[in-house]
């Protein structure tokens, strides 16, 4: 039997953690323990528990030399520490653990278990002794698992009661919670424990930062104790003043949040839950294009919220049902129900662009109209689950899908027809034809849908993305028509002129029954070229008139982009039709985008500077 050598090499040993560095320093003797008042409970505190003590620090002799309690000269607030995050002193580090809560320890450590240790991580405070033997008595107050809410243990929370749900409120939720602070060492600072809630905004600095950040990881009718440090305690309306506070622990019990949603981060369309519904958010959402029931009542901001339409009133008291993902209703109105549970009622103020400027306007909504719905989400059915259907059935339902993707394309909703395409294209992942004419069907039908996401990439201006998308029929198929038209087409739009040549060629190679539609878009083509080289001697008209030895300039206009001498534009044609018959393709590629100065330049002016005779030419 072979053995590989690598079979007998001892297994890798983990790295040493700094704590586990540290504890090799320790030697016996070193630390020592009695307990001076015994303490209560099973077991001490362990890592991740935040422990709250007392400490006074004496030497052999009984001198004082430093204690956190008042009557010792100390500021009376107890020492809190985080065990395995927090920077202690090696002999705490492992003495505390040891204690039981309320007990109280006489703990004598040599220097190297206090600040005398080798890169101790505390510095030791001025006039310390710490090359001396000392005596740190302990009374360990408290101990419980914390939640860590800031890296440098600057908020941390102590669960009291656990909350219902995940959710948890964050920027620009609506939050109400009973809310009193204390300092450390126990003295009321301010409560908001009657009448009602405390109501603020978050992220809108209407309570301390730390607070803040604590209630953010808290859920709805959650208990809590968030100790908050000097540096979180920022002035609000809740505590206007903010005195020289070491630490404020603040009692807080969320009692409700709304969620409110920027849906377009800019404040202008913005979705206000005002009744909870049910499920969990989002997974119980429509995310995916669904059948939606929904009531609804549409109201005009500006004049005093007069509604304009009301299901419940104006549709008989029937809801509206439509399909999302099909254009059906203006943008805004769909984006937040789709963040929607079933039972919620949402107040969603949406913006012009996204309501009725850009969507069928009823008569009595005035163009430029900021809208406000009011949306209860009754329910909605997912679409259909292709898992177990045969093969005819998936592509009858790839049909009726490509079908709305095709009278989206045709009504300008680009983005939309393309989501529909892709949506199909990522189901035939899971398809599996059995035999070959079922795969011919398949293949086709994928090809087309390709394609058909060229074109949608096309309209929006992406010709990169329109060519990469032609590519996937294309390296499996080199002779598909379609993908050679669709491509060229592509090309052309995006300058790349060769390149459209060359697949309107190849087109009447492998079909001349394509020979009309290649010979159009060629025609098409030579205009296009026509009109780049036409522009760019208008461009740079003058630039060889000169005498030799004169210098000749490219005028330039305020934008960076070259102009002649007369500051004539080009205004070139709207519209470019898609010459090809195909009741698949869709219509076509639309005018080149602006391209820059050089690129027009390039490579119609390199025929430009062969024709003088010329092989380089450097404009000064």
């Amino acid at each position: 039997m072979v053995v590989n050598e690598a079979d007998t090499e001892p297994p890798k040993k983990k790295p040493l953690s700094e704590h586990e560095k540290r504890k090799k320093k320790i030697v016996p003797g070193s630390l020592m323990k009695a307990v001076v008042r015994p303490g209560g409970g099973d077991s001490g505190p362990s890592d991740g528990d935040q422990v709250i003590y007392h400490s006074t620090v004496r030497t052999l002799d009984g001198v004082l030399v430093e204690s956190s309690r008042s009557d010792y000269g100390g500021k009376g607030t107890p020492i809190r520490h985080v065990l395995g995050k927090s920077k202690m002193l090696l002999g705490l580090l492992e003495g505390i653990p040891t204690m039981l809560k309320g007990e109280v320890a006489m703990f004598k450590m040599k220097p190297q278990m206090h600040y005398g240790e080798d890169d101790c991580p505390i510095s030791a405070p001025d006039n310390f002794p710490k090359e001396d033997e000392l005596h740190f008595e302990i009374e360990l107050i408290e101990f419980f698992k914390a939640k860590v809410v800031t890296d440098d243990l600057g908020v941390v929370k102590k669960v009291i009661n656990e909350g219902q749900g995940w959710e948890s409120p964050r920027e620009p939720y609506e939050v109400k919670a009973w809310i009193s602070s204390k300092t450390a060492a126990g003295k009321l600072i301010m409560s908001h424990t009657k009448g009602e809630p405390y109501f603020f905004t978050f992220g809108k600095s209407e309570v301390p930062k730390g607070l803040e950040l604590g209630i953010g990881t808290m859920t709805r009718e959650e208990k809590a104790v968030i100790y908050v440090t000097s540096q979180y305690l920022t002035e609000s309306p809740l505590m206007p003043v903010v005195e020289d506070y070491d630490e404020v622990q603040f009692e807080v019990e969320l009692v409700h949040f709304i969620q409110v949603r920027d849906m377009l981060g800019d404040g202008r369309l913005i979705k206000r839950r005002i009744r909870d519904g049910k499920g969990d958010f989002p997974m119980d959402c429509p995310l995916h294009d669904s059948l939606l029931r929904v009531h609804y009542k549409g109201m005009i901001v500006n004049e005093e919220n007069r509604v304009f339409y009301d299901t419940r009133v104006d549709n008989d008291g029937e809801p509206l049902e439509f399909s999302s993902g099909e254009g059906l209703v203006p943008e805004g109105f769909e984006m937040s129900v789709r963040l929607m549970l079933p039972g919620e009622i949402a107040l969603v103020s949406c913006p012009p662009d996204y309501a009725y400027d850009k969507f069928p306007r009823p008569a009595n909504v005035p163009e430029g109209a900021h809208i406000q719905w009011e949306i209860e989400l009754l329910g909605f059915e997912m679409p259909k689950d292709w898992t177990g259907l045969d093969f005819s059935s998936i592509m009858n339902e790839a049909e009726k899908i490509r079908n709305t993707g095709n009278r989206l394309f045709k009504e300008g909703k680009y983005e939309l027809a393309k989501a529909k395409y892709e949506k199909v294209l990522r189901e035939f992942n899971h398809v599996n034809p059995q035999d070959d004419e079922e795969g011919k069907v398949f293949v086709d039908t994928r090809n087309l849908l390709h394609l058909n996401v060229a074109a949608c990439y096309l309209k929006v201006g992406e010709c990169r993305k329109s060519i990469e998308t032609c590519n996937k029929v294309l390296e499996a198929k080199p002779a598909h028509v379609k993908g050679l038209y669709r491509r060229g087409m592509a090309y052309m739009a995006n300058g790349d002129f060769e390149e459209a040549r060359n697949d309107f060629k190849m087109m009447m190679k492998v079909d001349k029954s394509a020979e009309p539609d290649a010979i159009a878009a060629l025609s098409k083509l030579k205009q296009k070229e026509q009109e780049v080289e036409k522009k760019a001697r208008k461009q740079f008209k003058g630039l060889f008139d000169k005498k030799p030895g004169e210098i000749s300039e490219a005028k330039v206009d305020e934008d960076g982009n070259p102009s002649t001498s007369e500051n004539q534009q080009d205004s070139e044609e709207n519209g470019d039709v898609d010459g090809t018959n195909s009741e698949d393709s869709h219509e076509a590629a639309p005018d080149p985008p602006q391209r820059s100065w050089f690129s027009l330049f390039w490579p119609t002016g390199k025929r430009i500077f062969e024709s003088l005779g010329l092989q380089r030419c450097t404009i000064l």
